[in-house]
């Protein structure tokens, strides 16, 4: 595994912070704790381009693209306050995320011209499309193919799981290309896919919540120009645990109950005497979410200076989404505690959304599950 800097958000970059604030004081919708709770499941197409006009979405990518020529620092500070206020960001959160760096490092110029600039302005949304019925985080045995067809290709095959796929524009897909599900990750490749294009449907799928973010996406003979392909193909194993290092360091993969956690600490300062036992559990995982925080920051430097920190993600992911369920644990238990004092509007309304929510925090971007067994991997114990 890498070995990891203690790391801190440059000047520079942290003097973004007041600048976001002040964006998301004038701009962002007023919304009670119960919808500040979806935050990036928050959909909000407006606020997004909002986001781009003023020059907060593509902060890594390059000017000439339209992008702030920043560094992850920059991203990240701005992405901890939007998390942290709420914001409703799942629109432009993958395209400016993961989509936008994966077609900078491995796209071509043209690729790079026509998508990059829509990006940054908040005007193209991705999804991923990784997940497959029967594999699920098992990427190695993805059964969507696609196989040449004169200067192009033709795409056939299935994703599920796929947030937000119902309002995207397009997804970059992990794909098969060359043999079967039984020579696992050699054979994949990525593609860049209009999801209005002729044979492809989307099914919204309903979850817990009632919400419509995950889709299922049917690929019947989709037709493919040659400009479709991101990267190398056969290398697409190599592409997506790059992107997957991405998704899985950085602050949102810590915040996802951060609302919640806000509306108990304030629920216990408004109270003549706070509850000792309460404050006591709660400073637990606050201080457990600061050291996480570093962590997340150290990967940031890592992708910062050009390294892909896969291992380390995986590590962050998974106790970052253990401590997200057990805020939802801790509000719940808190809620309850005491039948003759009720807990706050604000507390209930963010722990309705969120303990509906948190069951996914473990699967999404990898299960517990693989991530443990990547992490077994990475020490040599498998």
């Amino acid at each position: 595994m890498l070995p990891l800097a203690i790391e801190r958000i440059p000047p520079a970059d942290e003097a973004l912070r007041p600048a976001i604030r002040e964006f998301l004081a004038r701009e962002m919708p007023p919304l009670d704790t119960g919808l500040r709770s979806r935050s990036w499941m928050g959909y909000d197409a407006e606020f997004s381009r909002k986001l781009g006009q003023a020059g907060f979405l593509g902060l890594t990518m390059p000017r000439r693209y339209g992008g702030g020529e920043r560094g992850y620092f920059a991203r990240f500070v701005v992405v901890e306050e939007l998390l942290s206020a709420g914001a409703p960001i799942s629109a432009h959160w993958i395209a400016d995320r993961q989509s936008a760096p994966q077609i900078l490092r491995y796209g071509t110029e043209a690729q790079r011209e026509r998508y990059l600039p829509l990006i940054c302005r908040g005007e193209a949304f991705f999804c991923i499309g990784m997940s497959e019925p029967d594999s699920g985080s098992d990427l190695a045995s993805v059964r969507t193919r696609a196989v040449r067809d004169g200067d192009g290709w033709r795409l056939s095959g299935r994703k599920i799981w796929t947030t937000n796929a119902h309002h995207a524009h397009y997804m970059i897909a992990l794909v098969r290309t060359s043999g079967g599900p039984q020579d696992r990750q050699s054979g994949l490749s990525q593609m860049l896919i209009d999801l209005t294009a002729p044979g492809v449907s989307i099914r919204p799928i309903t979850d817990l919540a009632g919400d419509e973010h995950f889709n299922e996406v049917t690929f019947d003979d989709v037709r493919l120009g040659p400009d479709a392909l991101v990267g190398v193909e056969g290398e697409g194993w190599s592409q997506v645990n790059a992107e997957l290092a991405i998704e899985r360091s950085g602050p949102e993969r810590l915040l996802s109950s951060i609302v919640l956690l806000d509306a108990l600490i304030a629920w216990q300062r408004a109270l003549p005497q706070p509850d000792p036992v309460a404050v006591a559990e709660i400073g637990a995982v606050h201080a457990r979410h600061v050291v996480l925080r570093a962590m997340s920051l150290s990967l940031t430097g890592v992708i910062e200076r050009g390294g892909n920190p896969l291992i380390p993600a995986a590590v962050l992911k998974d106790i970052g989404t253990k401590i997200e369920q057990e805020i939802v644990e801790l509000a719940t238990r808190l809620a309850g505690a005491d039948p003759t004092r009720r807990a706050p509007a604000d507390v209930l309304r963010a722990l309705v959304y969120t303990s509906q929510m948190a069951p996914t925090f473990s699967l999404r971007g990898g299960t517990r599950e693989i991530l443990r067994g990547m992490i077994a991997r990475g020490l040599g114990l498998r």
